[in-house]
């Protein structure tokens, strides 16, 4: 069959493209920058809003299938354009070419519209079934797999010393792993029964979050550890924050489709997979378990790494401006060769510096000049005290030598970062 998949570069339609092409399907990716033509066609959910738009992007098309979603409106990528009027538009094209087939990849729970992102799926839902074509909806719940960002927060937070959840961590959620997602797909595209229905797409049975973490940290090859409830008030105020964060998963509409609970019968995703689906305890591969760990634990490590950095800096410059007495830093400055009528702009100059490396190391998302400059600041800083104030190598509290394991800090930021 050949199929014009769209969102081929997101999370599922990447894997959904390869478990297709493995199925014997030909596979045109619908993608927004496009440098190969093979294979592929140029389209943006963003500006194609027509059905004139999608109409030579059909010819000789059977099947579509739609895998476009986004979790967080951006510019002119809307919900309402990206979820609704594009597949709108290009649902009628469909029609308009002669298409056989649509799957709709939509969201279990859509049809409540406790969303933005539940209603602008919805209404493409809704507009799909009333047209004179085969259509097939799939309902997955929430998708775990390489690559997806909602097993990256999870794996994080099943990971952490402390499990923090919302609330007691009793919503109730049915997660079903990428593979068998795609395995479903496919097996509806030869199944004349799926056709103008709403199929869900769920894991094996039920579990409350904290049941789903708990279970995930012990996949991971973790020892349990205790669940700690977060007030909803707080989890409210959290997810208002988090919201104006550029790659955060928490904001309110996030937290209110997981308050809402996303379960169902898991009877059709056995039918199609010919077994039931994988067990929460086998979402992590045996062969990836130690990479997928390593990996979670960076993903909190390595932030509070740079948090500590920060601090030091910024506590170093406070410090310089004047939590020190300012006379025996003028003493020290001295000492080291400075004359005493540029003591007062040193000091200040030396404490604002660090400030602003410290406010840096917070805000910047490109860090790896900046770890550079530290690094090389504290190696000066090191030297000059080791000539000038080499009794500083024999304080009982190390002041020179901890540089050591800060300057093996930032470099290991430096190289864990740009790697992720």
């Amino acid at each position: 069959m050949r199929i014009l998949l769209t969102g081929a570069t997101g999370f599922i339609g990447r894997h959904l493209a390869v478990a297709l092409r493995a199925a014997g399907h030909e596979v045109i990716e619908a993608r927004r920058v496009v440098t190969d033509r093979e294979g592929k066609v140029q389209a943006d959910f963003a500006r194609d809003l027509r059905p004139d738009d999608w109409l030579p992007k059909l010819a000789g098309i059977e099947c579509v299938i739609n895998a476009v979603g986004i979790l967080r409106q951006r510019g002119a990528q809307t919900f309402e354009r990206i979820h609704t009027t594009a597949p709108c538009a290009l649902f009628e094209a469909c029609v308009r070419a002669g298409v056989a087939r649509v799957v709709q990849i939509s969201a279990l729970g859509a049809e409540t519209g406790r969303s933005a992102y539940f209603s602008s799926k919805h209404a493409a839902d809704e507009f799909l079934v009333q047209l004179p074509l085969d259509w097939t909806i799939v309902q997955p719940s929430v998708v775990f797999g390489p690559g997806g960002s909602s097993a990256r927060l999870f794996t994080m937070l099943a990971s952490l010393p402390l499990i923090p959840v919302p609330g007691q961590g009793r919503q109730p959620i049915q997660p079903v792993h990428i593979d068998d997602l795609t395995a479903c797909i496919v097996a509806l595209l030869a199944d004349e029964h799926s056709m103008r229905k709403k199929i869900p797409i769920v894991g094996r049975q039920p579990l409350l979050l904290r049941e789903f973490l708990s279970e995930l940290r012990i996949s991971l090859g973790l020892r349990r550890t205790l669940i700690v409830p977060v007030p909803m008030w707080l989890m409210r105020i959290g997810a208002a924050v988090a919201q104006w964060l550029p790659r955060s998963l928490l904001d309110r509409d996030t937290l209110v489709m997981l308050e809402a609970g996303n379960t169902a019968d898991p009877t059709m995703t056995s039918q199609l997979l010919g077994r039931e689906p994988r067990h929460v305890g086998h979402f992590v591969a045996a062969p990836y378990r130690s990479a997928v760990r390593r990996d979670a634990l960076l993903s909190w490590l390595l932030p509070l790494l740079r948090f500590s950095v920060a601090v030091v800096w910024i506590w170093t410059g406070l410090v310089s401006l004047g939590l020190y007495p300012v006379e025996q830093s003028y003493a020290l400055l001295a000492r080291v060769g400075a004359p005493a009528s540029w003591a007062p702009v040193l000091l200040i100059g030396a404490g604002l510096l660090d400030l602003a490396l410290g406010l840096a190391t917070l805000v910047l998302r490109r860090r790896r000049p900046l770890w550079l400059m530290q690094m090389g600041l504290i190696a000066a800083y090191t030297v000059i005290i080791s000539i000038k104030l080499p009794e500083f190598w024999l304080h009982p509290y190390g002041p020179i030598l901890k540089n050591l394991p800060l300057l093996v800090s930032i470099y290991a930021l430096y190289l864990l970062e740009s790697d992720r």
